[in-house]
């Protein structure tokens, strides 16, 4: 079954390299819906529902965590697919994928895991990702994992572009089932990519906002956010019902708008100055095909910078983040002096692991799964005498 008109570059079935576990094809579905929909119906995803985004779950109902920041993702990609005849359900598929492998309280928690396993090759959400699609999910008969295409493998493996320094769980599965990780991956994976910083640049903004920890003042002198601004400013009626609120997603509206465009021309740009004629032409290519022209990418480099000082870094969320690093820090060490702790299944697999390196490894595989509430909630049941175990 092959997509409706897509480009000769596009992923196609025809070329595709088919899953690590043979499966008889859909009838009704291309590979690449059936890979969006086993990872929509994994446990994996539903998680991100109660994880981190930028604020943690208990701190408001209608800030974005990592399941409506991954849908935002998707719809951005799917939009650039279509417009570029790309191949819609693999790009669907890897932007809904991505962030699995993320841990309890964002990069909090994350930043945690990577200190805890120092010894044992550090922690990466990306490879954790990796790590829940092809051994932690067990759903199926017959084998670990979801059994993903190889296409959506590459394409999460290299999501962050090609490795030259694999962390050892992608280098060893590269070892057994080759991804080819020193090269581009396609033009799906690399829209998918590019639409998670389209995403998080309009939302990130909308939440800092919406949690007074930045104001509109602070956007006027911003490129592309200043003039998404102030285009609001003017189009929303001064006797408008909660006109602030209007103004500001007028204002995100705008700067995706404004960034997917751009993607858009530059990368028809490079894809008509690199004339691939199939999928592998793009994979060999010497630079991405997807990206920013050099006003807008000198423009996010500044965004992220505004982000980075006056939202990550606000003394409200370092606070938090502390806590989170702390929490996740003491249930790592609590869990790994002790696998007895641990619930059956997860006990069980500490219990048989093989070195005392992989013990720890799967302790993390535990910790990494759990939602931010239920990190807290762990956490007190392992540290607080007056809670039952």
């Amino acid at each position: 079954m092959t997509p409706p008109d897509i480009a000769c570059y596009a992923v196609r079935p025809e070329t595709a390299r088919g899953r690590l576990h043979p499966e008889a094809d859909s009838p009704s579905r291309t590979p690449w819906q059936r890979d969006r929909d086993r990872v929509l119906h994994s446990d994996g995803f539903r998680r991100l529902q109660y994880k981190t985004q930028v604020f943690i779950n208990h701190e408001g109902d209608f800030f974005r965590t990592r399941l409506t920041h991954s849908l935002e993702v998707a719809q951005i990609a799917r939009s650039i697919a279509r417009q570029l005849r790309l191949n819609e359900d693999l790009t669907e598929a890897l932007a809904l994928a991505h962030d699995m492998g993320h841990t309890p309280f964002g990069h909090a928690g994350e930043d945690a895991l990577r200190k805890c396993l120092e010894d044992e090759g550090g922690f990466d959400h990306n490879t954790q990702s990796m790590r829940l699609v092809t051994k932690l999910e067990h759903r199926y008969h017959g084998f670990d994992g979801l059994n993903l295409t190889w296409e959506t493998l590459e394409g999460l493996a290299k999501h962050n572009g090609p490795l030259r320094k694999p962390t050892r769980y992608l280098a060893d599965y590269d070892r057994l089932h080759p991804l080819n990780l020193e090269s581009y991956a396609s033009a799906e994976a690399q829209i998918a990519a590019m639409s998670d910083d389209i995403a998080y640049h309009g939302h990130d903004l909308d939440d800092g906002l919406k949690s007074g920890l930045i104001c509109f003042d602070d956007l006027e002198n911003l490129p592309v956010i200043g003039a998404a601004l102030q285009a609001a400013w003017a189009v929303v009626p001064q006797d408008a019902t909660s006109r602030k609120s209007r103004i500001r997603h007028e204002m995100v509206r705008q700067i995706i708008g404004d960034l997917v465009t751009d993607l858009t021309q530059q990368s028809r740009q490079n894809l008509e100055a690199l004339n691939p004629q199939v999928a592998d032409d793009i994979r060999l290519a010497d630079r991405p095909v997807i990206g920013f022209s050099e006003n807008i990418r000198a423009a996010n480099h500044l965004i992220r910078r505004f982000l980075m000082d006056r939202l990550y870094r606000h003394w409200k969320v370092k606070r938090m983040t502390r806590k989170a690093r702390m929490v996740t820090t003491d249930l790592f060490n609590v869990l790994a002096e002790d696998v007895a702790l641990l619930p059956d299944a997860w006990r069980h697999s500490a219990i048989t692991a093989s070195s005392a390196s992989d013990r720890r490894r799967v302790v993390a595989d535990y910790i990494a799964g759990m939602t931010d509430r239920f990190a807290m909630q762990e956490h007190r049941r392992l540290t607080e005498l007056s809670v039952l175990g």
